[in-house]
């Protein structure tokens, strides 16, 4: 059966050939396209920008175009050696344009970013060892710069200080401290959520400088700075923890398939006196392999049966039956 099935593989004609390697190509860059691309669109066509209370006013009336809209990302991982082969980082070369994150955040740490009257401060979590290194003592002289223009231009416009008569004020808004390593936390215990740390890795202590700053670090940053919030990452999983004075911090989870099956980012609606964070999930990774496995399941039954290797159900049990009754 199996060479006659070759014989009439070679009868049929050209052009019915061709056709049907056409229909394999379209059907494989179909599978390839909604995987790679519009699976994105179906999963992110969902989240949304959250609504924020509080924008800013001019007399009686509410400002929408004050508020701003930022989007917040940790630990993408776009390519390296861990984890890695040529497939994946073919894959995340192609997904996350590496050049373009390069072009877009080349950002430098100590820096004060003021958007819409809302202030960022970017920290260098390397830099606060407190080791007395080089690198070390030029962040923190940054940082307690940043801080004293920061605390002046939130200071009372009828009680001026001689010490800020020059500074160069920003806008009168806390600031928000985005920085890589979390603020000082024993461990993830306390974290909750789909896309929090596994149970059994929350109870699992955390070291200090090494996984979250140090006690001191941490001390300094919210002592120098007062930030009404602060976002981090680092961890690879979510957590939201509220330090002393009523500041909440956000641990951002990893936005890459290679730390975490759901990766997620997060969605933010701030203004200089309120803000609002929505999290936003990518598709799972298992789900884009499972639409892979299962196209290239259905194209082997498809070219099995369009050469004739695929025993038809009916011919087989035909088949058993005239055995029977020979028998």
């Amino acid at each position: 059966m199996l060479s006659a099935s070759f014989t009439s593989m070679k009868s049929r004609p050209l052009k019915k050939r061709i056709c049907f390697l056409l229909k394999l190509v379209c059907f494989v860059s179909s599978v390839l396209i909604f995987c790679e691309f519009f699976i994105y669109y179906l999963v992110i066509f969902q989240c949304q920008w959250p609504d924020v209370e509080g924008g800013a006013h001019t007399g009686n009336e509410e400002t929408p175009a004050s508020v701003l809209k930022a989007m917040f990302l940790a630990d993408t991982h776009l390519l390296g050696e861990i984890k890695g082969h040529w497939l994946d980082k073919l894959r995340r070369m192609t997904t996350y344009k590496v050049h373009r994150f390069e072009k877009v955040f080349n950002f430098t740490s100590g820096k004060l970013i003021t958007r819409k009257g809302t202030n960022f401060v970017l920290v260098n979590s390397v830099a606060m060892e407190g080791d007395g290194c080089t690198l070390c003592r030029t962040e923190e002289v940054k940082l307690v710069a940043l801080s004293h223009r920061l605390n002046c231009s939130q200071q009372e416009q009828n009680h001026p200080q001689k010490r800020c008569s020059d500074a160069e004020k920003p806008p009168a808004s806390q600031p928000i401290l985005l920085q890589h390593y979390p603020l000082y936390r024993k461990s993830d215990a306390e974290c909750s959520g789909e896309d929090a740390a596994p149970p059994e890795e929350k109870t699992i202590p955390f070291k200090e400088k090494y996984d979250v700053l140090s006690q001191e670090a941490s001390q300094k940053l919210l002592w120098w700075f007062r930030p009404r919030l602060v976002i981090s990452g680092h961890t690879h999983s979510a957590c939201q923890v509220l330090h002393p004075g009523g500041i909440p911090e956000i641990s951002v989870p990893s936005f890459s398939w290679r730390n975490r099956n759901n990766p997620s980012f997060i969605m933010g609606s701030i203004t200089p006196t309120d803000f609002s964070l929505h999290k936003c999930f990518l598709p799972r990774e298992s789900r884009v392999f499972a639409i892979y496995w299962a196209a290239g399941a259905l194209l082997v039954v498809l070219v099995l049966a369009h050469f004739q290797l695929l025993t038809p159900p009916f011919y087989f049990a035909q088949r058993l039956i005239s055995k029977h009754k020979a028998a």
